[in-house]
């Protein structure tokens, strides 16, 4: 008889970890156990399936003979001992149980195998009462031994181990209620007479509930009682009686199940999760559960019965208790702080993991098993009180129907439940080695490399770690953006019976939420949730929070139109939807948005793809000047044609207004921050318009050109409604053979003409009156012609002008050549002479008598009234032109930065300082948030009471007090007007100004 011919070096490149005691057990292999050999180097470990094979046959007669002839044993038995060091001493210990993986492993059904395990125990399977002798439980420890053995061999069988893991789940179950049916036989028969005179309904939770068990798990029950009735309906017992004598039984059947014998064990039954948890009563009769949780449930314990389910002994009873329960278990998402307690919940089992398991927990720790578990379920009790579809036990069939009807994204569902199946296979492997509880990941190289073999790997230990890792990051991710998203908590608020209205309801909530239009909402509603695509699934998913977040703001019939516009653009792009729904805050940020801002809406509409970044708090930040103005020339040289090219520019301008806006609108900003950000848009829009400005303008030779902002623009404290006030410069000729100022000045009409040009982007309008000689002078000088000028004609209120110019957009070079001048001007030794503050005075009172337009109220007008803008500003720059040559911090072109330097050089009083910036502040906030809610300038308040209304709403009131801003406004501006009155005017207290 020849033998196996191999060598040490082939048995280790064949997986062996110890190829010498392998060669020592194939010595008395032949030729025709060559095709055991390859089974045995296929399996997850080779040297245990070996060594197994060895020592088992050994009391197994023949066994290496019975292996040859039969090919499914040979397969099956192999690949178990290699997957399974418990298997491999089982199988020592009941070597008759080999022959049970002999042929078709492939689970039976429910029933099969209850009758078998009822057999097992003397039971008769149409009757499950066994003759009243002492049974024991050893043979049924036996039968369930060996159908694990079966359903194991299957799995680990399988080509795709992954994909039969929940059919795997399912036959544990199944395996685990025929269990307590046999044991429930077993305890009925040791009870006695009573026995036969109780119904006990055994109802899974947990994984039990749900079908879905690992090899080794707590079988979580709840156990309910009543008598048995006669033929005239009457109980046989007492429901006393009934519940004692049930409670013996329910006792016996956990005994059974999870004491430990020479037989070995089962799994540990337990019922913590019933009324009272451990200190509860071990059964209860109906009613009895049932005055418990209509009383005295916690939300927790609701979650829990999500997975009840009849598992064994009177399943009739066990459906009446799901019945029962059911109900309440959909309506739990509307108890108070549901959704939060819910997440503080997940929150707990993180923060109690033991630290040195943190790093190793498949089913605990971060983007593990229960991060799926958890998400999916919230997703249930949420969604689906409404929703019956919902409503499934199992975890991946749950998915499946969140994904399949909107409520998870297509690729979010499948990244769920390939990590679900994926981790879940781990936690199957793991723990079938030893047949022990755990869900931890291995640490040694040895065990690790037999995980990744059973998953078909080829650097096994190296790629199940890693492919661990990713599918934990990413159910991490997802998780995050699921569990934590505020649409679940603003849903949850909803009552049920709100989520379900008929017209006249609808209408009268709609009322009630503030919608001035109900009738005109109800018609948006509809367009936006009939149908039965996709897309109105999740807009029907989105509707009640959206809703009520339009109703938090102050315009929310305005909010539902422009959502269903925006919808009905995007509502067939992949991510619009998608983002809406998962994207944490974006549509709750989305939802102020449009029902606070006609502007911010009228940016959106025109590129609604803008709305991305309301998912990313990093992306309401404003864009650096120096980041747009490389993203705008970059953009505007993809087009050799100027009217593209600063389309081009234009249109990322109108996206970063959108930026600025909404994170004003959000409570993100505040008003320097949104002048700034305006101020250096307008600076980066300038300066790339006057690029192509001079690509287009034909001359061979273009002089290099400045923009001076003046004005707000200059002291970078631009409004959404501000023009860009400006004087250009341009460098000295080094020729006069072109006329050099007419070439100049071409180029900067053709870019006030682009950037003013009709177009669906905002036009940005460049006002050159402040320049020298104002209206009458020229457009644009060289920098000598500025120096001859800013020696011998300007004037006071040109100096007065020039406190707030500043470089800001064209040759950074020139520009500051000519601020060096200007400086000169504006902060001259000695400050102001007393004419000139007496020249600036006489010109601030006939701005006063003559600018304010006809009609308008003076203590409503931000910008000239009492106390405004206009009387702020002035007095500062009256004490730069003072001081400013003596105190550096006075060289300012902002308002704000220039009053706080004052007062701490004790120019002014610091409460005075204090009233004028408050009155600043608020005036220019207010003629932002008029541009925002109106979607036009205004320096007024609103006369129109749902204006200001709205406007008020916008700055912070509540609804209906609108006065309380009026009465604030006039507060602050008149406190303003006072210092005014003492600080540029000169006045003492008492004194009236004459204006």
């Amino acid at each position: 008889m020849s033998r196996i011919e191999t060598t040490q070096g082939v048995l280790a490149r064949r997986g062996f970890a110890d190829p010498a005691a392998a060669m020592q057990i194939l010595g008395d292999w032949d030729d025709a156990q060559a095709h055991l050999l390859d089974l045995v180097t296929e399996a997850a470990d080779p040297d245990l399936a070996l060594s197994a094979i060895d020592r088992l046959g050994e009391v197994v007669p023949d066994l290496l003979l019975r292996l040859t002839n039969s090919p499914d044993l040979a397969r099956q038995l192999i690949t178990l001992l290699g997957a399974s060091e418990y298997i491999g001493r089982h199988l020592l210990a009941r070597p008759e149980q080999v022959d049970w993986l002999d042929g078709d492993v492939r689970p039976l059904s429910a029933d099969q195998i209850r009758a078998e395990l009822l057999r097992s125990v003397g039971a008769d399977p149409e009757a499950p009462l066994p003759l009243a002798t002492d049974l024991v439980g050893d043979g049924l420890r036996l039968a369930y031994r060996g159908h694990l053995m079966r359903i194991a061999a299957w799995d680990v069988c399988d080509p795709e181990p992954i994909e039969v893991m929940p059919r795997v789940a399912d036959a544990l179950s199944d395996l685990a209620d025929a269990t307590l049916e046999a044991a429930l036989a077993i305890s009925r028969a040791k009870v006695g007479e009573k026995g036969l005179k109780t119904r006990l309904a055994v109802v899974g939770l947990g994984k039990c509930g749900a079908q879905e068990l690992n090899y080794v798990s707590d079988v979580d029950v709840l156990f309910v009682a009543e008598p048995m009735l006669d033929a005239d309906g009457s109980p046989l017992i007492s429901g006393e009686q009934a519940v004692s004598t049930a409670t013996r039984m329910a006792a016996e059947l956990t005994r059974i199940c999870s004491a430990y014998t020479a037989a070995g064990t089962i799994w540990e039954v337990d019922s913590a999760l019933r009324p009272e948890g451990k200190a509860g009563q071990l059964v209860r009769s109906l009613s009895s559960h049932r005055t418990y949780y209509q009383r005295w449930a916690k939300t927790w314990e609701f979650q829990a019965m999500l997975k009840a389910r009849p598992s064994a002994g009177d399943l009739q009873l066990a459906q009446d208790f799901v019945d029962m329960v059911s109900p309440m278990v959909w309506r739990a998402a509307e108890r108070e702080n549901f959704v939060a307690d819910t997440q503080a919940m997940r929150k707990r089992v993180v923060a109690h993991i033991p630290a040195r398991d943190a790093g190793r927990e498949i089913k605990l720790g971060e983007g593990g098993l229960r991060d799926v578990e958890f998400s999916v379920q919230l997703l249930q009790l949420v969604h689906g009180r409404v929703d019956e579809r919902l409503r499934d036990r199992a975890t991946l069939a749950a998915l499946k129907a969140l994904t399949d009807n909107g409520y998870v994204g297509r690729e979010d569902g499948k990244l769920f439940r390939l990590a679900y199946q994926f981790m879940r296979t781990l936690e199957h492997r793991v723990q079938l080695y030893h047949l022990r509880r755990t869900h931890l990941m291995p640490d040694n190289e040895a065990d690790l490399r037999r995980l990744g073999r059973s998953l078909g790997y080829q650097r096994p230990a190296e790629q199940v770690v890693s492919t661990w890792k990713h599918a934990c990051q990413r159910v991490r991710r997802l998780h995050e953006r699921l569990f934590y998203s505020p649409l679940l908590d603003a849903v949850a608020r909803i009552p049920s019976k709100d989520l379900r209205l008929t017209e006249q309801s609808a209408v009268d909530r709609l009322k009630g939420l503030g919608y001035a239009d109900p009738q005109a909402a109800l018609r948006h509603i509809a367009a936006l949730s009939q149908g039965v695509t996709r897309q109105t699934e999740i807009q029907r998913q989105l509707l009640p929070a959206m809703l009520g977040w339009f109703a938090t703001a102050p315009n929310p019939d305005h909010g539902l139109l422009a959502f269903r516009q925006v919808s009905d653009t995007l509502g067939s792009t992949p991510w619009y939807l998608r983002a809406l729904r998962d994207e944490g805050m974006m549509a709750e940020r989305l939802a102020r948005i449009l029902a606070s801002s006609r502007y911010a809406v009228a940016l959106l509409q025109r590129a609604p793809q803008t709305m991305q970044m309301l998912a990313d708090d990093a992306e309401l930040v404003p864009k650096s000047e120096a980041d747009l103005r490389a993203e705008m020339q970059a953009a505007a040289r993809r087009s050799e044609e100027p009217i593209p090219a600063v389309e081009s520019i234009r249109a990322i301008r109108r996206r970063e207004l959108f930026r600025i806006a909404a994170s004003d609108l959000l409570g993100m900003s505040d008003v320097l921050t949104v002048g700034d950000g305006l101020s250096e848009l307008a600076s980066a829009t300038v300066h790339a318009t006057l690029d192509v400005a001079r690509r287009a303008s034909g001359a061979e030779q273009v002089p290099e050109i400045a923009v001076i902002g003046m004005g707000r623009w200059g002291g970078r404290e631009l409004s959404y409604a501000s023009d860009a006030d400006a004087m250009f410069v341009m460098a000295d000729p080094v020729s006069i053979d072109q006329d050099w100022t007419k070439i100049a000045g071409s180029v900067i009409s053709e870019m006030r003409r682009l950037l003013t040009r009709p177009s669906a982007d905002p036009p940005l309008s460049i006002d050159a009156d402040l320049r020298p000689e104002g209206k009458g002078g020229a457009l644009i000088r060289t920098l000598t012609a500025y120096r001859n000028y800013y020696s011998r004609w300007s004037s006071t209120w040109e100096m007065q002008a020039l406190v707030r110019a500043d470089a800001m957009a064209g040759s950074p070079g020139l520009g500051q050549e000519l601020m060096a001048l200007i400086d000169e001007k504006r902060w001259p030794d000695g400050g102001l002479s007393t004419s000139q503050v007496h020249e600036i005075r006489r010109l601030k009172a006939r701005v006063d008598a003559e600018r304010l337009p006809r009609g308008a109220d003076p203590a409503k007008h931000t910008k000239l009234g009492p106390g405004g803008l206009a009387d702020v500003e002035w007095t500062v720059q009256l004490l730069q032109l003072q001081h400013a040559h003596e105190v550096p911090e006075l060289r300012t072109s902002r308002t704000i930065e220039a009053l706080r330097a004052a007062r701490r050089a004790e120019l002014i009083d610091p409460q005075d300082a204090g009233h004028l910036e408050a009155a600043w502040l608020l005036a220019s906030k207010i003629r932002n948030q008029i541009m925002l809610v109106r979607g036009r300038g205004s320096d007024s308040l609103p006369s129109d009471t749902r204006e200001l209304a709205a406007l008020a709403e916008l700055m912070g009131y509540g609804s209906g007090e609108s006065s309380h801003l009026l009465a604030d406004y006039r507060r602050v501006t008149r406190r303003a007007h006072a210092v005014v009155d003492r600080v540029f005017w000169g006045l003492k207290d008492g004194d009236r100004r004459l204006r």
